[in-house]
């Protein structure tokens, strides 16, 4: 018996080391090697300090600014940890928010972002992916759809 269950150890072991351990030492050392800047994390500096990710949504205070896609992603609740709050973009976190399309609370952010769009810009049909969360909860693209949305309607006609 010990003479099976050693070579199975020893196989198990070395496919660990190898798989778990240097191949993606070895991968990530190409990675920095060959893309610096996307195998860092694709960071946007300004001034010196790093502000935000190329890959990672932010939430915007300005009206400047385009929406991005909401995020899904969550923290523990402070005043109950058996509950969850929301974290907008915290790439700590990142997942979807496995609501299903008939779950309350799904529905109703859908329905306030929704009352929301339309209140910026009411008549025009507002794109899915400003209501949709990415899988990641993360991604802080949108398409041209939901870009050609959010510019205002008198600079729409003047082109």
């Amino acid at each position: 018996m010990s003479s099976e269950i050693r070579p199975a150890l020893v196989f198990v072991i070395a496919l660990t080391l190898i798989t778990g351990l240097l191949y993606p030492l070895a991968m990530t050392g190409i990675a920095g090697v060959t893309f610096p800047a996307r195998a860092s994390g694709s960071l946007v500096n300004a001034g010196g300090q790093v502000i935000g990710s190329e890959l990672i949504g932010q939430t915007f205070a300005s009206d400047r600014y385009f929406h991005g896609r909401p995020s899904a992603t969550t923290t523990a609740d402070p005043n109950n940890s058996t509950k969850t709050v929301p974290a907008p973009y915290n790439a700590a976190n990142s997942s979807g928010s496995n609501l299903g399309p008939s779950n309350a609370t799904l529905i109703d952010r859908v329905k306030e972002d929704l009352a929301k769009l339309q209140a910026e810009n009411s008549g025009v049909p507002i794109p899915i992916d400003l209501v949709t969360t990415s899988g990641s909860g993360l991604d802080p693209h949108i398409s041209p759809e939901a870009a050609l949305f959010q510019v205002p309607v008198s600079q729409r006609l003047a082109k």
